[in-house]
């Protein structure tokens, strides 16, 4: 019998119902996993854990959004505009290029340690913050809160898995969905609050009580279920720092290529160069490694690396909404921030709810069909956009984000629940991490790959304008769109439809980005995930 099939005819060897629950079902943990170590019988845990745990998710997801309605009072008061966009890029690094790291330590020494260093790292980053006297520092101390996001983010969706049976997953896992759609809508909001009645600072203080809240929490309620310690071998300090300077330089080089310098200059070409010279490093060291931070299990294994593909197209295509989005509601359609805010987050209503519904379709089709579905759904309603007339009502991309949402929610729920059923224990901390890796590189490529595509659009357009009064240059746009007023209406107009145009590219890229995860599926994804037998039997 092939891996990853099962006897009794059930999907993923997932029960159906009270009675389909015989022994054939089961594939060995071995052959599923390598010998990974089974789980214990999963109980339910108390809700005092599974509000830490929102709460640890609850810093992550509002620290995202709720800076950058702060952005024009921290640059009025420390300086450094030309280098506030790296009060994102900064703290995104530092998640991206620590969460296989975190990942390995979770495996190795269990996840509460983890989880608590994580919350306070990110505690003593958030006072650093609102204590900062320029902008240098700012950004200094948000990549602090950045070290302890990543093992936050990691070890809490780990954490996620371990305390639930699998017919429960899906449920913290929406409940985890939710969170973030709330941070999505509050952020912005409590964010221009505090700011404006306020000071900027407190967006950073406000994370001091809930912090410490959640790091009480954790210590209290959590217990981790008694494991045997099984042999630990040495940490892999110099794949650590290898995984870390790679990851970097690469992270580096994508968000500053065609804003600080041309994607062709030696800066952006050395970059790439020693990120390259890196990764090889990297490889090798990790070969040699005895408890390697990146094992090589991850890419051997067709479940995981299947995941890790399709939502490195996840992360990529996501950029088209999350970032583009709100500027073609404010640009083209004319829409107030309040207004562009509201367009783009109706898709965060419907993912959490299509996410918890899930279940009830890979319960008769299976993880990868029940992905693949929603994904192929995401295609045609990404490109559905690029046939919008021009100009659109707002209501139109509206639904199209409402529907989108739909779509991503029945795709990303049932990889993660499914590719954390395939592995034990000690091996579902490195196989979370990779996963979300894997979708924070794919939206720093997809950030860099379709902003060159939108400037390369905008700039064909603008050698082409009918008369005077447009901006001379890519750099003067964004200025230009802050006050059509003061252009000419013939110019206004072409450069509002320089922008949908170049908004239609940037999701028609999304649309080949979820064809490539939808083929990645169909092509590389096992038919059936290998669920673990204890898994089944939850």
């Amino acid at each position: 019998m092939a891996a990853g099939e099962s006897t009794d005819g059930s999907p993923d060897g997932i029960p159906a119902g009270p009675a389909d629950t015989t022994p054939g079902a089961a594939v060995s943990a071995k052959d599923a996993a390598g010998g990974t170590t089974a789980d214990p019988p999963a109980a339910r845990p108390p809700a005092a854990v599974v509000a830490s745990l929102m709460l640890g998710m609850a810093l992550v997801a509002l620290d995202s959004t709720i800076v950058a309605t702060a952005v024009p009072q921290i640059v009025g008061d420390l300086g450094g505009f030309s280098v506030f966009s790296w009060l994102f890029s900064g703290y995104l690094l530092a998640v991206t290029v620590t969460l296989p790291v975190y990942g390995k330590l979770s495996d190795t020494f269990g996840r509460k340690p983890v989880l608590l260093f994580g919350v306070a790292l990110f505690l003593v980053g958030s006072l650093l913050c609102a204590l900062a006297w320029n902008m240098a520092a700012l950004i200094a101390f948000r990549i602090v809160q950045g070290l302890g996001g990543g093992a936050l983010q990691g070890t809490v969706q780990t954490l996620a898995a371990d305390l639930y049976p699998l017919k429960d997953r899906p449920r913290i896992q929406a409940r985890m969905s939710s969170v973030w759609a709330t941070s999505a809508v509050a952020g912005p909001a409590l964010g221009g609050l505090l700011a404006s009645y306020a000071h900027w600072r407190w967006i950073f203080l406000i994370n001091l009580p809930l912090a410490a809240l959640a790091l009480w929490m954790v210590a209290r309620h959590l217990t981790e279920p008694l494991r045997s310690p099984g042999r630990r071998g040495p940490i892999d300090w110099a794949g650590a720092l290898g995984v870390f300077a790679c990851g970097g330089l690469l992270l580096f080089a994508l968000v500053q290529g065609g804003v600080a310098w041309p994607w062709l200059s030696a800066p952006s070409l050395g970059l790439l160069g020693a990120s390259a010279v890196l990764a090889a490093v990297v490889v090798r060291v990790e070969r040699r490694a005895e408890e390697p931070i990146l094992p090589g299990w991850v890419w051997r294994r067709r479940t995981i690396a299947a995941v890790n593909l399709a939502m490195g197209a996840l992360g990529l295509l996501m950029v088209a909404p999350m970032v583009f989005m709100p500027t073609y509601a404010q640009s083209v359609l004319g829409l107030g921030p309040v207004g562009a805010g509201l367009v783009m987050s109706v898709m965060t209503l419907s993912w959490p709810l299509s996410a918890a519904l899930s279940q009830h379709v890979y319960r008769r089709i299976g993880f990868r069909n029940t992905a693949a579905v929603g994904i192929g759904l995401a295609a045609v309603i990404l490109y559905s956009f690029t046939l919008l007339p021009y100009p659109a009502q707002p209501w139109q991309p509206a639904l199209i984000m409402l529907l989108l949402g739909g779509a991503l929610g029945l795709f990303q729920l049932p990889l993660v629940v499914g590719v954390q059923s395939t592995v034990g224990w000690s091996e579902r901390g490195t196989t979370t991490a990779s996963v979300l890796f894997c979708r924070q590189v794919g939206q720093s490529v997809g950030a860099a790959l379709l902003a060159a595509v939108a400037n390369a659009t905008i700039a064909a357009r603008l050698v082409d304008a009918p008369g005077p009064g447009l901006p001379g240059g890519l750099d003067d746009v964004a200025k230009a769109l802050d006050r059509p007023g003061l252009l000419p209406r013939a110019a206004a107009d072409h450069l509002r439809e320089a922008v949908a145009a170049a908004v239609e590219h940037i999701f028609l890229g999304a649309t080949a980005a979820a064809v490539a995860a939808l083929l990645v599926l169909l092509l590389v994804a096992p038919r059936r995930f290998p669920v673990l037998p204890e898994q089944r039997e939850e």
